[in-house]
């Protein structure tokens, strides 16, 4: 009977806070809000809107940012997986990236600027033996007219992210065989994975993406430290309207979180004509039978990127504990010439109680979260019945921007009266993170669960016990116990750790059909192999079309299944 509640439950949680944001975000957007004397429908928000000077040029800014964002962070994380995949340094980078996607964003933001920053530690790494500069130079570096500062502060914080995810969906296509067998075909690692890989991974990372476009795209807190003011991208203006003491200006910000919604549906269809180009690009240089053996240069480079965009931050860390108890710290001195705690005596006082609450409200999000992802399972561990379509349910608060319908949240909380409560704080930070994670572990349990239940007695104390027992998911949900992560509330950590461990648990996970070659040899070898990984390969059906150039070993190579 418990476990009946699970889906409801879960539905609940995902569309009521969308759902009810959006009611109250698009009524006062065409004018109607009783409280504030919009008694009547009609489109003056939105003539006020296209008023405003420069509204196109941060909508198109908002725009650029997660295009650019997504489609930078995505190549990083797919070069650095295919050129380094499987090796020991690709599992101690692994281990070094994770921890940042617990980092809040403003934290990564502000570390950036630290770096970055014409009087920052680069600066003054440099300054004056190589510059010649005694004072900081006259840069806009930081809130740069191009974004440029922002994009790199998005870009080190959604790479953690997409590599997870990535790393999430791999066991799920056998990378070692199918690398083992692309090899043996004369490809390099880089071209081997684009063309026989990472058409079966992308689809399983598609949503992921799109919740970084649309991020990227309604971001404040990055694009308030880090972005261009003059003038500002989309989302940081609907929050200065909205924090404006003319409560008038309501009417105008929610016409502006119309078009903050507009913008990023715009991106995501974008990207998704980007998507249909890459993969003709990709079947083309398939058919051609380009192998691409020398890609040694852009593997170090893809390596460089990682190192790089985790030093960033790191070093950002440290450059903000070390502000935190300076004394006289002049440009260009490298250290402070003197440290103290004075700084951190006059704030402590005054932290207690936030610090109580954003632990209480990240501890008590989590644990719902997890315990009704948990109960979704075994609901459908019981019926046999995955529901379908839940996935794009599961992502549908990360997709929809959000301060496209916190105003309207906002204001259903006023009208309630459980504004600024605990009770609220809670309630919207239960983001679907910890069920999206937990979506691919569940299903890669199955080959587990038999055990489990004759050991343990039955599918629901089996799926939970299996569950929880993993170390890495108890480190993921230690990760996303923050307030404020992605777009509601914590979660996103626990995702990829859990998923890349208990995927990593099931051997024949499906997704496809096996695939067979015929290896023309002297010896007329045959070969069969389930490889999910290179499940349909393209790869194989353009030599075969074109008489493209194969290896001896591979002269002939049929492969059925889902295509490149």
């Amino acid at each position: 009977m418990l476990t009946r509640l699970g889906p409801m439950l879960a539905i609940g949680l995902l569309t009521a806070p969308v759902a009810f944001g959006l009611a109250g975000t698009v009524l006062p957007a065409f004018g109607y809000l009783p409280a504030l004397g919009g008694m009547e429908f009609g489109l003056a928000p939105f003539a006020m809107l296209f008023a405003e000077p420069a509204i196109l040029m941060s909508a198109l800014m908002s725009l650029v940012t997660g295009l650019v964002t997504a489609a930078i962070s995505l190549t990083a994380v797919m070069l650095f997986t295919a050129a380094w995949g499987g090796t020991r340094l690709f599992a101690r980078i692994q281990h070094l990236i994770s921890p940042l996607l617990s980092l809040p964003h403003a934290a990564s933001a502000f570390a950036l600027a630290f770096l970055i920053a014409p009087s920052g530690m680069f600066a003054r790494l440099i300054s004056p033996e190589l510059t010649g500069w005694e004072r900081p130079p006259d840069l806009l570096i930081v809130h740069d007219p191009l974004g440029l500062s922002m994009m790199s502060g998005l870009i080190v914080k959604e790479i953690p992210f997409l590599l997870l995810v990535t790393l999430a969906a791999l066991p799920q296509v056998k990378p070692a065989r199918t690398r083992a067998l692309i090899a043996s075909m004369g490809y390099g690692r880089i071209s081997g994975f684009v063309f026989g890989l990472w058409p079966s991974i992308y689809p399983q990372i598609r949503l992921p993406v799109f919740a970084v476009i649309a991020f990227a795209t309604s971001v404040v807190d990055v694009a308030a430290i880090l972005g261009p003011t003059t003038p500002a991208p989309l989302a940081v203006r609907l929050v200065n309207w909205m924090n404006d003491p003319d409560l008038s200006r309501r009417f105008l910000a929610s016409a502006g979180a119309m078009l903050q919604l507009g913008v990023t549906a715009a991106a995501i269809l974008i990207w998704i004509g980007f998507e249909k180009l890459g993969a003709r690009l990709r079947d083309r240089m398939a058919c051609a039978g380009k192998r691409l053996r020398r890609d040694r240069v852009l593997r170090w480079g893809a390596l460089a990127v990682m190192l790089a965009s985790a030093g960033a931050i790191f070093i950002g860390l440290l450059a903000l504990g070390l502000w935190s108890v300076a004394g006289l710290w002049q440009y260009p001195d490298l250290l402070p010439a003197r440290f103290d705690l004075r700084n951190w005596m006059r704030v402590m006082p005054n932290l207690v109680e936030p610090l109580t609450t954003t632990l209480f409200v990240a501890f008590v999000s989590t644990l719902i979260a997890v315990a009704i992802a948990i109960l979704c399972f075994v609901r459908e561990d019981e019926t046999g019945r995955p529901a379908r379509g839940t996935l794009a349910l599961l992502y549908l608060p990360l997709l929809v921007p959000q301060v496209a319908f916190l105003f309207g949240l906002q204001l259903l909380f006023i009208l309630t009266d459980v504004e600024a409560t605990l009770a609220a704080l809670v309630f919207t930070h239960l983001v679907p993170s910890c069920c999206s994670s937990a979506a691919q572990p569940q299903k890669s349990l199955a080959r587990l669960r038999p055990a489990v239940r004759s050991d343990r007695g039955g599918a629901r104390q089996g799926t939970g016990a299996a569950l929880l027992p993993y170390p890495p998911a108890h480190a993921g949900a230690a990760a996303s116990c923050r307030c404020g992560h992605r777009l509601l509330g914590v979660g996103g950590a626990l995702s990829a750790h859990a998923a890349d461990w208990c995927g990593a648990a099931d051997d024949n996970h499906h997704g496809g059909g096996g695939a067979c070659f015929r290896w023309q040899s002297p010896r007329d070898r045959h070969l069969c192999l389930h490889a999910n990984g290179l499940a349909g390969g393209g790869l194989c059906r353009c030599h075969h079309r074109t008489g493209a150039d194969i290896p001896p070993l591979s002269r002939h190579a049929c492969l059925n299944g889902n295509g490149i």
